[in-house]
Protein backbone atom coordinates (compact mmCIF):
# COMPACT_ATOMS: atom_id res chain seq x y z
CA UNK A 1 0.00 0.00 0.00
CA UNK A 2 1.34 3.56 -1.02
CA UNK A 3 0.54 7.06 -0.94
CA UNK A 4 0.62 9.13 -4.08
CA UNK A 5 -0.93 12.12 -4.37
CA UNK A 6 -2.55 12.22 -1.04
CA UNK A 7 -4.51 8.80 -2.52
CA UNK A 8 -4.44 5.17 -1.42
CA UNK A 9 -2.99 2.82 -4.63
CA UNK A 10 -3.14 -0.74 -4.49
CA UNK A 11 -0.36 -2.29 -5.80
CA UNK A 12 0.72 -6.09 -6.32
CA UNK A 13 3.63 -6.88 -3.81
CA UNK A 14 6.88 -7.69 -5.92
CA UNK A 15 6.64 -11.49 -5.00
CA UNK A 16 3.22 -11.20 -7.06
CA UNK A 17 4.52 -9.73 -10.32
CA UNK A 18 5.73 -12.46 -12.17
CA UNK A 19 2.68 -14.84 -11.75
CA UNK A 20 0.32 -11.19 -12.83
CA UNK A 21 2.19 -10.79 -16.00
CA UNK A 22 1.89 -14.66 -16.87
CA UNK A 23 -1.90 -14.34 -16.44
CA UNK A 24 -2.35 -11.01 -18.77
CA UNK A 25 -0.33 -13.09 -21.53
CA UNK A 26 -2.43 -16.20 -21.20
CA UNK A 27 -5.35 -13.86 -21.36
CA UNK A 28 -3.90 -12.18 -24.64
CA UNK A 29 -2.50 -15.25 -26.21
CA UNK A 30 -6.35 -16.59 -25.67
CA UNK A 31 -8.02 -13.37 -27.15
CA UNK A 32 -5.80 -13.33 -30.43
CA UNK A 33 -6.12 -17.03 -31.05
CA UNK A 34 -10.23 -16.24 -31.01
CA UNK A 35 -10.02 -13.40 -33.29
CA UNK A 36 -7.80 -15.43 -35.82
CA UNK A 37 -10.47 -18.15 -35.61
CA UNK A 38 -13.21 -16.44 -36.58
CA UNK A 39 -11.36 -14.49 -38.84
CA UNK A 40 -10.63 -17.71 -40.96
CA UNK A 41 -14.51 -18.82 -40.87
CA UNK A 42 -15.45 -15.28 -42.22
CA UNK A 43 -13.04 -16.56 -45.44
CA UNK A 44 -13.60 -19.81 -45.53
CA UNK A 45 -17.33 -20.18 -45.45
CA UNK A 46 -18.11 -17.83 -48.51
CA UNK A 47 -14.95 -20.25 -50.49
CA UNK A 48 -16.75 -23.74 -49.25
CA UNK A 49 -20.02 -22.70 -50.64
CA UNK A 50 -18.51 -21.51 -54.05
CA UNK A 51 -16.44 -25.17 -53.74
CA UNK A 52 -19.91 -27.15 -53.28
CA UNK A 53 -21.53 -24.59 -56.48
CA UNK A 54 -24.11 -23.83 -53.54
CA UNK A 55 -23.65 -19.79 -54.20
CA UNK A 56 -27.10 -18.19 -53.47
CA UNK A 57 -28.67 -17.57 -56.93
CA UNK A 58 -32.23 -16.13 -57.81
CA UNK A 59 -35.01 -19.01 -57.67
CA UNK A 60 -35.59 -18.74 -61.87
CA UNK A 61 -39.78 -18.64 -62.47
CA UNK A 62 -41.84 -21.45 -63.24
CA UNK A 63 -42.31 -22.19 -66.75
CA UNK A 64 -45.43 -22.45 -68.01
CA UNK A 65 -46.83 -26.27 -68.62
CA UNK A 66 -48.67 -27.70 -70.88
CA UNK A 67 -47.69 -25.31 -74.45
CA UNK A 68 -49.25 -26.99 -77.26
CA UNK A 69 -46.17 -28.06 -79.50
CA UNK A 70 -47.91 -25.75 -82.61
CA UNK A 71 -48.32 -22.34 -80.12
CA UNK A 72 -44.49 -22.15 -79.04
CA UNK A 73 -42.44 -19.60 -80.58
CA UNK A 74 -40.31 -23.01 -82.45
CA UNK A 75 -40.78 -24.00 -86.06
CA UNK A 76 -42.47 -27.34 -85.30
CA UNK A 77 -45.50 -28.11 -86.84
CA UNK A 78 -47.90 -31.40 -85.73
CA UNK A 79 -50.21 -32.66 -87.90
CA UNK A 80 -53.00 -35.35 -87.11
CA UNK A 81 -54.08 -37.87 -89.78
CA UNK A 82 -56.09 -41.56 -89.86
CA UNK A 83 -55.76 -44.05 -92.18
CA UNK A 84 -58.36 -46.24 -93.34
CA UNK A 85 -57.89 -49.14 -96.13
CA UNK A 86 -60.44 -50.07 -99.05
CA UNK A 87 -63.37 -51.30 -96.92
CA UNK A 88 -63.53 -47.78 -94.92
CA UNK A 89 -61.39 -49.78 -91.95
CA UNK A 90 -59.28 -48.02 -89.62
CA UNK A 91 -55.78 -48.69 -89.50
CA UNK A 92 -53.88 -48.46 -86.47
CA UNK A 93 -50.45 -50.37 -86.93
CA UNK A 94 -48.71 -47.92 -88.75
CA UNK A 95 -44.95 -46.79 -88.68
CA UNK A 96 -43.26 -43.73 -88.87
CA UNK A 97 -41.25 -45.21 -92.10
CA UNK A 98 -44.59 -45.87 -93.59
CA UNK A 99 -45.38 -42.67 -94.09
CA UNK A 100 -43.63 -39.06 -95.22
CA UNK A 101 -44.59 -35.63 -95.23
CA UNK A 102 -44.59 -33.30 -97.53
CA UNK A 103 -44.75 -28.94 -97.33
CA UNK A 104 -45.09 -27.31 -100.46
CA UNK A 105 -43.47 -29.92 -102.85
CA UNK A 106 -40.67 -30.36 -100.63
CA UNK A 107 -39.81 -33.29 -98.52
CA UNK A 108 -39.57 -33.25 -94.69
CA UNK A 109 -37.84 -34.93 -91.63
CA UNK A 110 -40.39 -35.86 -89.05
CA UNK A 111 -39.38 -35.49 -85.69
CA UNK A 112 -42.41 -37.54 -84.01
CA UNK A 113 -44.86 -40.61 -85.08
CA UNK A 114 -47.40 -41.51 -82.56
CA UNK A 115 -50.73 -42.92 -82.14
CA UNK A 116 -52.75 -40.05 -80.47
CA UNK A 117 -56.02 -42.00 -78.86
CA UNK A 118 -55.09 -40.11 -75.24
CA UNK A 119 -54.54 -36.36 -75.87
CA UNK A 120 -57.58 -34.60 -74.25
CA UNK A 121 -60.20 -33.42 -76.11
CA UNK A 122 -62.26 -30.03 -76.96
CA UNK A 123 -65.16 -30.26 -78.84
CA UNK A 124 -67.67 -27.60 -79.58
CA UNK A 125 -71.34 -29.10 -80.58
CA UNK A 126 -72.64 -26.59 -82.84
CA UNK A 127 -76.48 -27.27 -82.94
CA UNK A 128 -78.45 -25.38 -85.90
CA UNK A 129 -81.52 -24.63 -84.10
CA UNK A 130 -83.57 -22.81 -86.64
CA UNK A 131 -87.21 -23.54 -87.77
CA UNK A 132 -85.28 -26.07 -90.70
CA UNK A 133 -84.01 -28.43 -87.61
CA UNK A 134 -87.33 -28.49 -86.01
CA UNK A 135 -88.42 -32.17 -86.70
CA UNK A 136 -84.90 -33.08 -86.30
CA UNK A 137 -83.72 -31.57 -83.35
CA UNK A 138 -84.71 -34.23 -81.20
CA UNK A 139 -83.05 -37.29 -82.99
CA UNK A 140 -79.69 -35.11 -83.24
CA UNK A 141 -79.98 -33.93 -79.43
CA UNK A 142 -80.45 -37.56 -78.48
CA UNK A 143 -77.55 -39.12 -80.84
CA UNK A 144 -75.05 -36.28 -79.20
CA UNK A 145 -75.69 -37.73 -75.87
CA UNK A 146 -74.92 -40.91 -76.41
CA UNK A 147 -71.56 -39.74 -78.60
CA UNK A 148 -71.13 -37.60 -75.35
CA UNK A 149 -71.49 -40.64 -73.23
CA UNK A 150 -69.81 -42.90 -75.18
CA UNK A 151 -66.19 -39.83 -75.45
CA UNK A 152 -66.32 -37.45 -73.08
CA UNK A 153 -63.49 -38.51 -70.48
CA UNK A 154 -64.54 -36.15 -67.51
CA UNK A 155 -60.78 -36.35 -66.08
CA UNK A 156 -59.84 -34.78 -69.24
CA UNK A 157 -62.14 -34.16 -71.86
CA UNK A 158 -63.78 -31.21 -72.27
CA UNK A 159 -67.21 -29.73 -74.18
CA UNK A 160 -69.26 -27.14 -75.66
CA UNK A 161 -72.70 -26.41 -76.42
CA UNK A 162 -73.60 -23.71 -79.07
CA UNK A 163 -77.00 -22.95 -80.39
CA UNK A 164 -77.34 -20.95 -83.66
CA UNK A 165 -79.62 -18.84 -85.41
CA UNK A 166 -78.26 -16.14 -86.75
CA UNK A 167 -76.19 -15.73 -84.04
CA UNK A 168 -74.06 -18.06 -81.87
CA UNK A 169 -75.09 -18.61 -78.28
CA UNK A 170 -72.86 -20.91 -75.86
CA UNK A 171 -74.84 -22.16 -73.67
CA UNK A 172 -72.06 -23.93 -72.04
CA UNK A 173 -68.56 -23.09 -72.58
CA UNK A 174 -65.89 -25.77 -72.52
CA UNK A 175 -66.10 -27.43 -69.38
CA UNK A 176 -65.44 -31.35 -67.82
CA UNK A 177 -68.50 -31.28 -66.21
CA UNK A 178 -70.66 -33.83 -67.97
CA UNK A 179 -73.69 -33.53 -66.51
CA UNK A 180 -73.50 -29.70 -67.05
CA UNK A 181 -72.92 -30.65 -70.48
CA UNK A 182 -76.15 -32.89 -70.42
CA UNK A 183 -78.27 -30.47 -68.90
CA UNK A 184 -77.56 -27.56 -71.75
CA UNK A 185 -77.85 -30.06 -74.25
CA UNK A 186 -81.43 -30.82 -72.77
CA UNK A 187 -82.00 -27.33 -72.94
CA UNK A 188 -81.46 -26.78 -76.89
CA UNK A 189 -84.84 -25.77 -78.48
CA UNK A 190 -85.99 -24.71 -82.02
CA UNK A 191 -85.63 -20.66 -82.21
CA UNK A 192 -89.07 -20.12 -83.11
CA UNK A 193 -90.63 -17.42 -83.18
CA UNK A 194 -86.95 -16.37 -81.40
CA UNK A 195 -84.10 -17.89 -79.92
CA UNK A 196 -85.35 -19.38 -76.34
CA UNK A 197 -81.90 -19.94 -74.54
CA UNK A 198 -80.40 -17.63 -71.77
CA UNK A 199 -77.10 -17.38 -73.46
CA UNK A 200 -76.17 -13.73 -75.12
CA UNK A 201 -75.06 -13.78 -78.72
CA UNK A 202 -71.98 -14.61 -79.17
CA UNK A 203 -69.69 -11.14 -80.71
CA UNK A 204 -66.98 -10.35 -82.53
CA UNK A 205 -67.93 -9.88 -86.50
CA UNK A 206 -68.76 -6.16 -86.88
CA UNK A 207 -71.10 -5.01 -88.85
CA UNK A 208 -71.30 -1.54 -90.49
CA UNK A 209 -71.53 1.04 -93.96
CA UNK A 210 -70.01 -1.23 -96.64
CA UNK A 211 -70.38 -4.47 -94.92
CA UNK A 212 -73.22 -7.26 -94.90
CA UNK A 213 -76.13 -6.21 -92.43
CA UNK A 214 -76.44 -7.81 -89.33
CA UNK A 215 -78.50 -10.78 -89.35
CA UNK A 216 -82.47 -11.07 -89.11
CA UNK A 217 -85.02 -13.05 -86.83
CA UNK A 218 -85.57 -16.33 -88.03
CA UNK A 219 -81.71 -16.21 -90.22
CA UNK A 220 -78.70 -18.99 -90.26
CA UNK A 221 -75.86 -17.64 -89.78
CA UNK A 222 -73.36 -20.80 -90.21
CA UNK A 223 -70.34 -19.49 -91.19
CA UNK A 224 -70.08 -16.76 -88.82
CA UNK A 225 -70.90 -19.54 -85.93
CA UNK A 226 -68.20 -21.33 -86.74
CA UNK A 227 -65.66 -18.81 -87.37
CA UNK A 228 -66.18 -17.29 -83.68
CA UNK A 229 -66.87 -21.25 -82.49
CA UNK A 230 -63.21 -21.21 -83.62
CA UNK A 231 -61.86 -18.15 -81.98
CA UNK A 232 -63.55 -17.43 -79.40
CA UNK A 233 -64.46 -21.04 -77.76
CA UNK A 234 -61.51 -23.54 -79.20
CA UNK A 235 -58.76 -21.08 -79.95
CA UNK A 236 -58.27 -19.59 -76.33
CA UNK A 237 -57.36 -22.94 -75.00
CA UNK A 238 -53.52 -22.90 -74.44
CA UNK A 239 -53.22 -26.58 -73.52
CA UNK A 240 -52.01 -29.31 -75.94
CA UNK A 241 -55.61 -30.89 -77.00
CA UNK A 242 -57.52 -31.86 -79.72
CA UNK A 243 -60.20 -29.49 -80.83
CA UNK A 244 -63.44 -30.49 -82.99
CA UNK A 245 -66.29 -29.36 -84.24
CA UNK A 246 -69.40 -31.54 -84.77
CA UNK A 247 -71.45 -28.99 -86.45
CA UNK A 248 -75.09 -30.66 -86.95
CA UNK A 249 -76.33 -28.50 -89.91
CA UNK A 250 -78.57 -28.43 -93.39
CA UNK A 251 -75.98 -26.26 -94.81
CA UNK A 252 -77.97 -23.41 -95.71
CA UNK A 253 -77.05 -20.52 -94.44
CA UNK A 254 -78.68 -17.35 -95.15
CA UNK A 255 -77.27 -14.08 -93.28
CA UNK A 256 -73.56 -15.42 -92.62
CA UNK A 257 -71.08 -11.66 -92.62
CA UNK A 258 -68.19 -13.77 -93.50
CA UNK A 259 -67.34 -16.25 -96.09
CA UNK A 260 -67.13 -19.81 -95.64
CA UNK A 261 -63.45 -19.82 -96.96
CA UNK A 262 -62.86 -17.50 -94.12
CA UNK A 263 -64.57 -19.80 -91.89
CA UNK A 264 -61.97 -22.49 -92.90
CA UNK A 265 -59.27 -20.51 -92.36
CA UNK A 266 -60.14 -19.64 -88.59
CA UNK A 267 -60.54 -23.09 -88.02
CA UNK A 268 -57.27 -23.77 -89.49
CA UNK A 269 -55.47 -21.07 -87.46
CA UNK A 270 -57.16 -22.74 -84.29
CA UNK A 271 -56.38 -25.96 -85.41
CA UNK A 272 -59.80 -26.84 -84.89
CA UNK A 273 -61.24 -30.38 -87.34
CA UNK A 274 -65.01 -30.03 -87.96
CA UNK A 275 -66.94 -32.95 -88.45
CA UNK A 276 -70.19 -32.02 -90.55
CA UNK A 277 -73.49 -33.85 -90.23
CA UNK A 278 -76.12 -32.86 -92.48
CA UNK A 279 -79.54 -33.35 -91.38
CA UNK A 280 -82.52 -31.12 -91.93
CA UNK A 281 -86.35 -31.01 -93.35
CA UNK A 282 -87.16 -31.55 -96.95
CA UNK A 283 -90.20 -29.38 -96.79
CA UNK A 284 -87.24 -26.91 -96.58
CA UNK A 285 -84.14 -25.85 -99.02
CA UNK A 286 -82.97 -29.78 -98.04
CA UNK A 287 -78.69 -30.04 -97.79
CA UNK A 288 -76.25 -28.25 -98.80
CA UNK A 289 -73.77 -31.37 -99.58
CA UNK A 290 -71.11 -29.26 -100.64
CA UNK A 291 -70.84 -26.51 -98.36
CA UNK A 292 -70.34 -29.28 -95.58
CA UNK A 293 -68.11 -31.85 -97.69
CA UNK A 294 -65.73 -28.48 -98.43
CA UNK A 295 -65.19 -26.91 -94.65
CA UNK A 296 -64.81 -30.53 -92.96
CA UNK A 297 -62.10 -31.87 -95.59
CA UNK A 298 -60.32 -28.75 -95.94
CA UNK A 299 -59.96 -28.80 -92.19
CA UNK A 300 -59.28 -32.36 -91.72
CA UNK A 301 -63.08 -33.89 -90.55
CA UNK A 302 -65.26 -35.85 -92.56
CA UNK A 303 -69.30 -35.12 -93.95
CA UNK A 304 -72.44 -37.29 -93.13
CA UNK A 305 -75.60 -37.14 -94.53
CA UNK A 306 -77.65 -39.44 -92.57
CA UNK A 307 -80.83 -40.58 -93.73
CA UNK A 308 -82.56 -41.79 -90.49
CA UNK A 309 -82.07 -41.96 -86.78
CA UNK A 310 -79.93 -45.04 -87.07
CA UNK A 311 -77.84 -43.38 -89.33
CA UNK A 312 -77.35 -40.54 -87.08
CA UNK A 313 -76.37 -42.85 -84.52
CA UNK A 314 -73.50 -44.28 -87.01
CA UNK A 315 -71.92 -41.15 -87.74
CA UNK A 316 -71.07 -39.90 -84.54
CA UNK A 317 -69.66 -43.37 -83.98
CA UNK A 318 -67.94 -42.68 -86.98
CA UNK A 319 -66.47 -39.93 -85.11
CA UNK A 320 -65.86 -41.44 -82.07
CA UNK A 321 -64.06 -44.10 -83.58
CA UNK A 322 -61.59 -41.72 -85.84
CA UNK A 323 -60.84 -39.68 -82.45
CA UNK A 324 -59.42 -42.95 -81.15
CA UNK A 325 -57.86 -44.09 -84.34
CA UNK A 326 -55.41 -40.62 -85.27
CA UNK A 327 -51.61 -40.70 -85.90
CA UNK A 328 -49.74 -37.48 -84.79
CA UNK A 329 -46.78 -36.30 -86.95
CA UNK A 330 -44.63 -33.55 -85.82
CA UNK A 331 -41.71 -31.62 -88.32
CA UNK A 332 -39.65 -28.91 -88.69
CA UNK A 333 -40.41 -27.11 -91.73
CA UNK A 334 -37.15 -26.29 -94.14
CA UNK A 335 -38.76 -23.13 -94.98
CA UNK A 336 -37.82 -20.73 -92.25
CA UNK A 337 -39.79 -18.12 -93.53
CA UNK A 338 -42.40 -16.24 -91.37
CA UNK A 339 -44.35 -14.57 -93.70
CA UNK A 340 -48.03 -16.04 -92.27
CA UNK A 341 -48.63 -17.41 -95.54
CA UNK A 342 -50.43 -20.78 -96.37
CA UNK A 343 -48.73 -23.79 -96.56
CA UNK A 344 -50.20 -27.11 -98.39
CA UNK A 345 -49.06 -30.39 -96.55
CA UNK A 346 -49.08 -33.78 -97.87
CA UNK A 347 -48.59 -36.71 -96.40
CA UNK A 348 -47.80 -40.08 -98.64
CA UNK A 349 -47.20 -43.83 -97.83
CA UNK A 350 -43.81 -44.31 -98.44
CA UNK A 351 -44.50 -48.54 -97.86
CA UNK A 352 -44.77 -50.26 -101.06
CA UNK A 353 -46.01 -52.48 -99.59
CA UNK A 354 -48.99 -50.72 -98.07
CA UNK A 355 -49.31 -48.74 -101.00
CA UNK A 356 -50.60 -51.56 -103.08
CA UNK A 357 -53.55 -51.27 -100.78
CA UNK A 358 -54.43 -48.01 -101.65
CA UNK A 359 -54.99 -46.67 -98.15
CA UNK A 360 -56.78 -44.06 -97.36
CA UNK A 361 -54.84 -40.86 -95.32
CA UNK A 362 -57.33 -37.70 -94.12
CA UNK A 363 -55.86 -34.67 -92.69
CA UNK A 364 -55.64 -31.12 -92.45
CA UNK A 365 -54.22 -30.40 -95.59
CA UNK A 366 -52.34 -26.84 -94.40
CA UNK A 367 -51.39 -24.31 -92.24
CA UNK A 368 -50.49 -20.78 -92.13
CA UNK A 369 -46.98 -20.11 -91.36
CA UNK A 370 -46.27 -17.46 -88.38
CA UNK A 371 -45.73 -14.35 -88.68
CA UNK A 372 -42.41 -12.36 -88.17
CA UNK A 373 -43.23 -9.76 -84.92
Amino acid sequence: METEKCKFVDRPSDKFQPRFRLIKKIQFSICTFQFLIFTALLLIGPLALCVNGQSPTATPPPQPQDVDVLRTETDLTNLLFTATDKNNRYITTLQQNDIRVVEDGVPQTVFTFQRETDRPLSIAFLIDVSISEERTLPDEKGAARTFIENVIRSEKDQGAIIPFEGYAHVEQPLTRDVIAIYRALEAVEVAFPAYTGSAPALGGITSGPGTIAPPREGSTAIWDSVALTCRNVLGRNLTPRRRAIILLTDGQDTSSRIARSSAIDQAIQSETVIYTIGIGDKRYDGIDRNALTDIAEKTGGRAFFPKKSTDLLAAFQEIEQELRSQYLVAYSSTNKTHDGKYRTMTIEVANPELAKEKLKLRYRPGYFAKKAP
